[in-house]
C-alpha cells in the first residue's frame, strides 16, 4: 500500500493564516483586551432570598423566573455591561454587577414597586422621627442655654389587626374606593399610628402612609389605579420648570380610570381632592386635582434628585416584583483587589510555564523548543478566543476562567509527551525516524483524542451542574482542550515532521537534540526501515 503523503509546510501555513485571521477579527472588533469579570473588575454581588407578597409559602418558579427577567432589565437599565443575574435553589436571586455602588444596586433590585394611586381621605403633619444613629450636636458653650433632656415616650399601642391579602372581610372594590369612608376604628387606629410603624399595603383596603421626609402621614383610600396599568414611566424636568418630576403613562383602561377619578377627585374640597401615588406603602407624591385629566398621562413631583427620578422611572418602567426579597448578602470588591487576584493567576501560569519548560529541557532537550512553541501558541490561541468571546457572547474572564487556563498547560504539554512516547516506540521497534514520526502519531493521537475527550466531557458538565463564577472555569477548561486539539494537530505534528527531516534533528547524532540514539534508547538510527526484527543484529 502507498504510504500516504503529508504536507506540513501547507498546513503551518493554513494554521498561520487562521491566527493572522483571528487578529484581524480583534482588529475590526477594536477590542485587545478580554472583559473581565467581577472579582477581577470590581463591582457587587447581592444575594436575595423571596418571600410571597401576601406572607409565607412556597415560592412558584415562574414567579421567581419573573422577578429575575425584571431585575435584569432594571439593571441593564443602568447602561453597565456583564451584569450577571441567576437564580439559585429554590428562592433565590444572586446579583452581580461590575462598577456599580453598593447602596445604589441594593435600592435597584431590592425595591418590589408595588405603584398604587390611592384618594386621600385626610392627612395630618406630624414631627419626624429622630434618628437613633444621628451624631448628637455640639453642646453651647453657655449652660445656661442647654435644653433641657427630653423624657422618653412610650411605645405607641398596637393596631387592631389589619388584612395581609386582597379579599378579606371589608373590602373595597376599585370602582367604589372613592366613595369609601373611614369606619371609627379606622379613624382611631389612625390618630394613634405614628410614621414607621409598619401598616399592610392591600390594594383592597384603606392605608396609613407618610411622605419620604416623615413629617407628613396620610390615611388613604383603597386603591383607584394600580401600578400594572401604567406602560412607560420617564425622569426628567419639563420646560419652564426647576425640578425633576417621573411622567407616566397609562394603558386604555388605566387612561379612562384615572380620567373618571380626576373628575371626581375634583369636585371634592381640600384635601380630599388629592391622591397619593404611593410606592412599596410609601407616599411619594400627594397632588391636589382642579379638573378631569385626559390622555392617560400623569405626574409624579417630589424632592427629587435625578438620581432619585431616573431611578424611580426605571422600576417602575419595568414593573413590580411578584415577590418581596429581603438582602441575605452583600459581597464588594474593589478595582484594586481586582488588580491583584489577577496579578496572582498571572503569576501564577507564568509559574507553572517555567516549571513546565524547565523539565522539558531536561528531558527532551532541544524539542523543548517545539513544547515551548506549542504552550505560546495555544496561549495566543486561547487569548485571542477570549478577547473575541467578550463582544460576540457576552464572555468575561474571571477568576475561576484564569485557573482553567494556567490547568491547560499542563494538558497541552500532555499531548506532546504522549506523542513523544510513541515516536520513541516506533524507533526501538526498528523504523526510521521519519517513518517512526508518522506512525507514532497515528498511535497516539488516538490517546490524545480519549483524553481531550475525556476533559471536555467533564468541562461540559461542570458548565451544566455549577453555576456562577465557577461555570468560568468550566467553559475555560472545554475552550482550551478544544484548542490543545487543534494545536496537535495542526501546528505540533506538522513541525514534528518538519524537524525530523532536517540534519541537526534527523541523524540522531547530537546528543542535544531530543532525538539522538541513545535517549531513544536504540545503538543507532536505523538508515531504512528492517524487514524483519532479526535483521537488527
Amino acid at each position: 500500500m502507498a504510504a500516504r503523503k503529508v504536507h506540513p509546510v501547507r498546513t503551518l501555513i493554513v494554521f498561520a493564516v487562521v491566527v493572522a485571521a483571528l487578529f484581524g477579527s480583534m482588529a475590526a472588533l477594536k477590542v485587545w483586551t478580554p472583559r473581565l469579570g467581577l472579582d477581577l473588575r470590581g463591582g457587587t454581588t447581592i444575594t436575595l432570598t423571596a418571600e410571597n407578597v401576601t406572607g409565607g409559602g412556597l415560592i412558584d418558579p415562574n414567579s421567581l423566573e419573573q422577578a429575575r427577567s425584571i431585575i435584569e432589565q432594571r439593571v441593564n437599565g443602568l447602561g453597565v455591561g456583564e451584569a450577571e443575574i441567576t437564580t439559585s435553589g429554590d428562592r433565590q436571586i444572586v446579583v452581580a454587577v461590575p462598577n456599580v455602588g453598593q447602596d445604589e444596586l441594593v435600592e435597584l433590585v431590592g425595591t418590589t414597586a408595588q405603584l398604587r394611586f390611592r384618594p386621600v381621605y385626610t392627612m395630618e403633619s406630624v414631627t419626624p422621627a429622630v434618628d437613633p444613629n444621628a451624631e448628637p450636636t455640639a453642646e453651647p458653650e453657655d449652660g445656661n442655654n442647654r435644653p433641657a433632656p427630653g423624657l422618653p415616650t412610650a411605645p405607641p399601642e398596637p393596631l387592631a389587626p389589619r388584612p395581609s391579602t386582597e379579599g378579606a372581610e371589608g373590602a373595597t372594590a376599585p370602582d367604589q374606593a372613592l366613595a369609601w369612608q373611614p369606619s371609627e376604628q379606622d379613624l382611631s387606629d389612625f390618630a394613634q399610628w405614628t410614621c414607621g410603624q409598619e401598616f399592610p399595603d392591600v390594594a383592597d383596603q384603606p392605608l396609613f402612609s407618610c411622605d419620604e421626609a416623615g413629617t407628613t402621614k396620610f390615611l388613604l383610600g383603597p386603591t383607584i389605579i394600580s401600578g400594572e396599568q401604567v406602560t412607560d414611566a420617564q425622569s426628567g424636568i419639563p420646560q419652564g420648570q426647576f425640578e425633576w418630576v417621573v411622567s407616566l403613562e397609562f394603558n386604555s383602561e388605566g387612561s379612562a380610570q384615572f380620567e373618571e377619578a380626576t373628575r371626581q377627585l375634583a369636585a371634592k374640597s381640600s384635601p380630599q381632592n388629592q391622591f397619593a401615588i404611593v410606592l412599596d406603602g410609601n407616599t411619594i407624591s400627594a397632588p391636589s386635582v382642579d379638573q378631569a385629566i385626559p390622555g392617560g398621562q400623569a405626574q409624579i413631583s417630589g424632592s427629587f434628585t435625578q438620581a432619585s427620578a431616573e431611578s424611580l422611572a426605571q422600576v417602575l418602567r419595568y414593573g413590580a416584583l411578584p415577590l418581596s426579597f429581603t438582602v441575605d448578602s452583600v459581597d464588594t470588591v474593589s478595582p484594586t483587589l481586582g488588580a491583584e487576584q489577577l496579578n496572582a493567576g498571572l503569576i501564577a501560569g507564568a509559574v507553572g510555564l517555567l516549571i513546565v519548560l524547565a523539565y522539558c529541557v531536561l528531558y527532551y532537550r532541544a524539542l523543548a523548543l517545539v513544547v515551548f512553541s506549542t504552550l505560546s501558541l495555544a496561549a495566543v490561541l486561547t487569548y485571542q478566543a477570549m478577547v473575541l468571546l467578550g463582544p460576540v457572547t457576552g464572555f468575561a474572564l474571571n477568576l475561576p476562567a484564569v485557573a482553567g487556563a494556567v490547568v491547560a498547560i499542563g494538558l497541552t504539554a500532555d499531548s506532546f509527551v504522549i506523542f513523544y512516547a510513541k515516536i520513541r516506540d516506533e524507533v526501538q521497534a526498528g523504523r526510521t525516524l521519519r517513518s517512526a514520526v508518522e506512525t507514532g502519531w497515528d498511535k497516539s493521537k488516538r490517546t490524545i483524542l480519549i483524553a481531550n475527550a475525556v476533559s471536555l466531557l467533564s468541562a461540559v458538565v461542570l458548565f451544566i451542574l455549577a453555576i456562577g463564577a465557577i461555570r468560568g472555569f468550566a467553559f475555560t477548561l472545554a475552550l482550551t482542550t478544544v484548542i490543545d486539539l487543534a494545536v496537535a494537530f495542526w501546528f505540533t505534528k506538522p513541525l514534528m515532521t518538519l524537524l525530523a527531516r532536517t540534519q541537526y534533528f534527523g541523524s540522531g547524532k547530537h546528543r542535544f537534540s531530543g532525538l539522538s540514539a541513545d535517549h531513544m534508547g536504540v545503538r543507532g538510527l536505523p538508515g531504512r526501515r528492517p524487514a524483519t526484527a532479526g535483521e537488527e543484529a
